[in-house]
């Protein structure tokens, strides 16, 4: 293949990428915007193929069989409430392809990587690191989401040292890589330790920022995937991984800010590993709470005129999501006026509660971000909360001592009236108490999400 026709066909690509994620970025014109990059990837692969004068097809062929059917599988079969898993494992399955591919160049290569320029075995060097943190930093990430491990943060003594030491060999066997790629001690090194530091960086993250971690990585697996096409000098790769790459960094950035907390303290914090003094165990004493019933909610709704549901992570525990929908038609057809508040960080990744509500066809115009709808609480009858904790936390505007004080909350709490769907009284995943559940406008309604929304649906139709 010509080498002109070669970069004009990785240009088209990435238009075609660029074009695909704006589209993305809009409800209506999300499928048309997947189905632009994924012809924009096809392309990218058919013109690498072509380029690199592959001889015999059939072991590609053979990995096609192999992925189509797993890919067709897992759409098939895995749920909706299960994408935060599904998407963790996605971004380690990226990241052990870069470090595969890089660490193949090297050993093919050996003292000709790189001759004249240290680009290629820089190169090298980060895909190996980056990818082999993001795989095994992904699996735990899995692991963690299919409570396959404990979700709570798990630290030790002296555990960022012990990471900063890791990290420094990594760094020292990178340079040595990049002086002698046929040194083969460092590449063992430079291997090991980044799968060791992916395991190590991302146990001491808490379930409540597993949202953050999955960007991140994903942005890992990015980054690892646009070092690689420096590798294999292949344009297509390098700009479809700087794409993925900066968005994950920007999406990164964006939950963050929701939550008011660095990347440093996601990171570093161990957020939720113990139960803060705002409201834990140790915590201020609070009046016995009341449990009511669908029927209950039934008599406030009948005198509403405009609702704000409020999903988090038990609305997906529980696939509550169609009876949810099934309540938002009841309301409507009593003249009630339905929307459903999305805080950025709601579930288990990015966009979960969208995902889920999307899957249950819930109109998309419906769904109205945190700093949107914030300012329309104190005109709303009735807020249901279903399965959120901490986003909608009063202690974060108003306890000091509160490790989420200063993130911002859906304002649920200046609604005239707050009604609770919740298993139990149990913290959410900062382990602190939520002083919401026992204000006076506060209804806990405990019971499954689920059984308990579809309940409510038909105690509001026979009322």
């Amino acid at each position: 293949m010509a080498p002109a026709l070669t970069q004009l066909a990785y240009l088209f690509s990435a238009v075609l990428f660029i074009f695909g994620i704006v589209r993305m970025s809009a409800a209506k014109t999300a499928v048309s915007g997947n189905l632009l990059a994924s012809v924009g990837m096809l392309v990218a692969v058919v013109t690498a193929l072509l380029d690199r004068g592959v001889l015999r097809y059939e072991v590609i062929l053979a990995g096609v069989v192999v992925g189509s059917a797993a890919g067709l599988v897992l759409a098939t079969r895995i749920q909706m409430t299960a994408m935060p898993q599904m998407v963790a494992l996605l971004n380690g399955f990226g990241g052990i392809a870069s470090t595969l591919v890089a660490s193949a160049e090297l050993l093919r290569g050996g003292a000709s990587v790189g001759e004249g320029s240290a680009v290629v075995p820089v190169a090298i060097v980060l895909g190996i690191l980056i990818g082999g943190v993001t795989f095994t930093g992904s699996l735990v990430a899995f692991a963690k989401l299919q409570e396959l491990m404990a979700g709570a943060p798990i630290t030790y003594p002296l555990q960022k040292l012990v990471n900063a030491l890791i990290l420094i060999g990594a760094v020292v066997s990178g340079v040595l890589i990049v002086l002698d790629p046929t040194d083969l001690t460092a590449f063992t090194v430079l291997a090991a330790a980044a799968l060791v530091l992916g395991v190590l960086a991302v146990i001491p993250i808490g379930g409540a920022d597993m949202p953050v971690v999955i960007s991140l990585l994903n942005s890992y697996s990015g980054l690892a995937a646009c070092a690689t096409g420096f590798v294999l000098g292949n344009a297509g790769l390098v700009i479809s991984g700087s794409l993925v790459g900066s968005a994950g960094i920007i999406l990164t950035k964006i939950m963050c800010d929701a939550m008011n907390r660095p990347l440093s303290n996601v990171l570093f914090g161990a957020f939720g590993a113990v139960a803060a003094s705002g409201g834990g165990a140790g915590g201020p004493e609070r009046p016995p709470v009341k449990g009511y019933t669908p029927d209950d909610a039934a008599i406030v709704f009948g005198s509403a005129r405009s609702v704000i549901i409020v999903p988090g992570y038990g609305m997906a525990v529980s696939q509550a999501q169609h009876a949810v929908r099934e309540l938002m038609e009841v309301l409507e057809r009593k003249g009630v006026k339905v929307r459903f508040a999305i805080h950025p960080v709601a579930g288990r990744m990015p966009g979960h509660m969208n995902v889920l509500l999307a899957e249950a066809n819930v109109p998309y115009e419906k769904l109205v971000e945190m700093d949107q709808i914030n300012s329309e609480f104190p005109e709303t009858d009735v807020a249901l909360v279903i399965g959120a904790n901490d986003v909608v936390n009063p202690a974060a505007r108003t306890d000091q001592t509160s490790p989420i004080y200063g993130m911002p909350i859906l304002d649920v709490d200046y609604a005239a009236h707050v009604m609770v769907i919740k298993r139990s009284m149990n913290p959410g995943f900062a382990g602190i108490d939520n002083p919401l559940f026992y204000n006076d406008n506060t209804m806990m309604i405990f019971g499954d999400a689920k059984g308990t929304a579809a309940a409510m649906a038909e105690a509001v139709e026979e009322s």
